[in-house]
């Protein structure tokens, strides 16, 4: 099996105090945006316009079949939310984004990215894959969904935050699993 080179960049404004930290951007062919969490089928953008104006539809354009990246990204540096990936290489063992069918070939250089956001404090991973590879790569204790630990890494303390997958396989109202984020993103100045 081939393996998949991360398509995107990181996304890291200079001013990031959470670096929210997913598995892997789905195929192209499930994406409405260039930009993270593209896929309409997944919860992210609804949960963050839910706890940032209480609208779960604020970041999908008129007509609701795309999401704004234009607004996510003004949000995201406005608010100092980085985002990235724990692998920047995999093989998908299945033709689909899920978690249980993605193999990590490469992770993050993660000390390369809190070095371009020396503001941040928070790691915030956005499902189990992601935990675990965060885990692999810090050492660290794996957190309760919705819980923190601490994590010493790359010179500095930090708190790795475990929250619900934001992907609609992860059968939850968007205001369940924003009950969640709701902590992470009030302790660290989000909302």
């Amino acid at each position: 099996m081939n393996s998949e080179l991360h398509p995107l960049e990181p996304f890291l404004p200079g001013n990031a105090r959470i670096l929210m930290l997913g598995s892997f951007p789905p195929k192209r062919i499930r994406w409405s945006m260039e930009f993270f969490y593209p896929n309409l089928q997944n919860d992210m953008w609804r949960i963050v316009g839910y706890l940032a104006t209480g609208d779960k539809q604020h970041f999908l354009l008129p007509g609701g079949r795309r999401f704004d990246r234009g607004r996510i990204e003004a949000f995201c540096r406005e608010r100092g939310i980085a985002l990235y990936d724990t692998a920047v290489e995999v093989v998908r063992l299945k033709d689909n984004a899920s978690d249980n069918f993605l193999q990590v070939v490469r992770e993050v250089d993660l000390a390369a990215l809190l070095a371009r956001i020396p503001a941040c404090r928070a790691i915030v991973t956005t499902g189990q894959k992601a935990t675990d590879t965060l885990r692999a790569l810090t050492g660290c204790d794996s957190p309760a969904v919705g819980e923190s630990v601490a994590v010493h890494y790359a010179g500095r303390d930090l708190r790795l935050w475990r929250m619900p997958s934001s992907s609609r396989a992860y059968p939850r109202p968007v205001e369940w699993k924003a009950e969640f984020y709701r902590r992470v993103f009030a302790e660290n100045g989000i909302i």
